[in-house]
Order: structure tokens, then C-alpha cells, then sequence
């Protein structure tokens, strides 16, 4: 591990510089930052995965689909399309990447497009003939051509920025201090009973500016739903799981299956992991290999989105189960819902 250390230590000192150069060019106005007369809040972080991008986005878009037109607007990770795509009805994770499709499938009536460029793909989304009212940019807080109205920051609970390093000996994708652009920074994966000095010493190592607002969030599992949309299994203390995941960060999401039932076996892929044949099979083979008749696999959401379009038999995808999550405030976020709300109102009434 030392040696490790030592071999990527000076390649995150060369990242650093690099990334540093970058945001001077943005700062002095050689690098130009567009900015487009509609709202656009941003939600993302400087760190590599897993802090719940996808759940509190579309968190924000509940919050403002029944008042605002609202488009959400990602990079498309790892889809095999290019360019700008607007979603449809019959649109697949392959064509415009897995969490923008679970996106498109729980809020049907939003408009939901994928570009690598982000002016580009605002530029696409207001030359629709319906264009939208309020633009949420999906995983954009490096984006900086765009200049967005409301920055949102995300942070683990689990691996604090404070205690992390720039790429590649760490998950930074920036320095610490680029959370001084953030309006809001919210502490994502908390524990549900956070002391309250807990949230003390986070806010100090954070050093916020008088400009910013801390918000601490815990994630909230939903009830299980199956794969095929009809089959239901009651998961008892001797259910045996079978879990399957392709996100970056299992761990909470594997402990909170052992509180279902401590018989679990875990395949972890990549993430945004694409499943081929070879990976079914061997799922399929590891199912078969738990000798319990109370039995069935589970996987997330997001992976959910990306296993409906593998060829699985019949009597495997009834057994197929994925549980929802979403953000739940650990503490009160009325300023920055009526932030949100006080600049799209200002936005639409010109």
C-alpha cells in the first residue's frame, strides 16, 4: 500500500495542477461560461460515484413537475449513442444510459435528454416546440461551460472530501475547494439518528462560506418491486438473497438487505455495468447453486433499468426484485425549495 501511494502521489499532484489550470482558465474568462436565459440548477460533486446524484435529482424534479416544464438533462454514462438524444417512450438504457432511463420511467411527463455537451444540449432543449420552464442538470458541477443559477453539491457521509485525495490515489475529481462554488452542499448516506455534533464537526472541517447552506440527508428504501412489474415475494429472516449490484458504493445498500435476512450471497459488477450474456449466466448459475427453496435475487434500481433489457428466462425474472430509494432530509430544506421556486418564478414571469 506505501509503494502504491508513493507511485500515485506525484501522478494526483500532476492531476491537481492540471485541474487547477483548468478552473483559472474559467476564472479569468479565457475558458467562456455560457450563460442561457432560463433557470438551470445543477446537481453533482467532485468525487468519483456514489454520493446520490440520482435520487435527490429526482427529488428536485417532484418538487417542480406539477408547477414547471422541467427538462433534466446528463451526460448519458455510458450509452452506446453520441450526440444529443431526446428521450421517448421507447427509449432504452442503451441508447441514453441507465439512470437517465430510471429518470424517463418514474416521471413519464418531463422532458429527459442526454449530451457530453451540456451548452450544446441546452441549446437542443430550447429550440423544442414545448421547451422547458426549468433546466436540472444531472451530474454537471464540472461542467463549468454552463453557468448554472443553483449549485448543488453532494458529499458521502461515508468518505468525507476532507479525508480524501485528488485522482488517482483518491475519488476527487477536483480540489476540496472547488465546494466554494456550491450554493448548497448536502451530506448524503447519513446515518438516520446523526447527532447533532456530528453535524458540528463536519460543518467546521467544511469551512463554508456566509453564501452556503449545509443539509444533511439519509437514504430511504421503498418497498421491493419486481423486475417483470407482477411477481411479489415476502422476504423472511430465512429467505436466501441473492444479491446482484453494478453501482459504486454496495455496501449500505447490501447492509440493508441483512436486515431482511443474513443469508446472502453478493455478485458486484462495475458501475453502470452493461450485462452481457455471460453475465446472466452466471448469475443465473449462482442462483441455482443456493440449495433453499425460499429464494430470490435482488439488485437496485439502476441496475433494474439495465437488466430489463437482458434476455433472462421467465421463471429467473419472476424472481428478479429491485427496491427505490430516496433522499429524506436530516434537516430542513424549505430555503433551498423556496430558492428554487423564487428563480424560476423570476425566470418564467420574463
Amino acid at each position: 500500500m506505501v509503494l502504491k501511494n508513493l507511485i500515485l502521489w506525484p501522478l494526483s499532484i500532476l492531476y491537481g495542477i492540471g485541474i487547477s489550470i483548468r478552473n483559472r482558465l474559467f476564472n479569468l474568462g479565457i475558458l467562456k461560461i455560457r450563460e442561457f436565459d432560463i433557470p438551470i440548477i445543477c446537481v453533482g460533486n467532485i468525487t468519483v460515484g456514489g454520493t446520490g446524484k440520482t435520487p435527490h435529482t429526482e427529488s428536485l424534479i417532484n418538487e417542480l413537475k406539477n408547477d414547471y416544464r422541467v427538462a433534466c438533462l446528463s451526460r448519458g454514462y455510458k450509452r452506446k449513442t453520441s450526440g444529443f438524444v431526446l428521450a421517448t417512450e421507447t427509449s432504452t438504457a442503451n441508447e441514453i444510459g441507465d439512470e437517465p432511463m430510471q429518470i424517463k420511467n418514474k416521471f413519464p411527463k418531463i422532458i429527459v435528454a442526454v449530451d457530453a455537451d451540456r451548452v450544446r444540449g441546452i441549446k437542443k432543449l430550447m429550440q423544442l416546440p414545448e421547451k422547458p420552464e426549468v433546466i436540472i442538470l444531472d451530474d454537471g458541477f464540472q461542467h463549468r461551460y454552463v453557468k448554472a443559477d443553483i449549485n448543488i453539491m453532494l458529499i458521502d457521509y461515508n468518505r468525507p472530501i476532507y479525508e480524501d485525495h485528488l485522482l488517482p490515489l483518491g475519488r476527487l475529481r477536483e480540489s476540496i475547494h472547488a465546494k466554494d462554488r456550491a450554493n448548497y452542499i448536502i451530506v448524503t448516506k447519513c446515518p438516520a439518528n446523526i447527532s447533532p455534533i456530528e453535524k458540528r464537526i463536519i460543518l467546521k472541517h467544511l469551512n463554508l462560506k456566509a453564501y452556503q447552506q449545509l443539509l444533511f440527508t439519509s437514504m430511504r428504501y421503498g418497498e421491493p418491486r419486481s423486475l417483470d412489474g407482477n411477481s411479489h415475494h415476502a422476504v423472511t429472516p430465512k429467505t436466501a438473497i441473492l444479491c446482484v449490484t453494478g453501482i459504486a458504493q454496495p455496501t449500505p445498500y447490501v447492509e440493508y438487505l441483512k436486515q431482511m435476512t443474513d443469508q446472502i450471497a453478493h455478485i458486484t459488477f462495475p458501475d453502470h455495468h452493461n450485462y452481457s450474456d455471460t453475465d446472466i449466466k452466471r448469475i443465473i448459475q449462482e442462483y441455482e447453486k443456493i440449495s433453499i427453496t425460499d429464494k430470490c435475487i435482488f439488485t437496485t434500481e439502476k441496475d433494474a433499468v439495465r437488466l430489463t433489457l437482458c434476455d433472462i428466462p421467465e421463471e429467473i425474472r419472476r424472481q428478479i426484485f429491485y427496491i427505490p430509494i430516496e433522499p429524506e432530509f436530516l434537516t430542513p430544506r424549505d430555503q433551498l425549495i423556496k430558492n428554487i421556486y423564487d428563480y424560476v418564478r423570476q425566470d418564467t414571469r420574463k
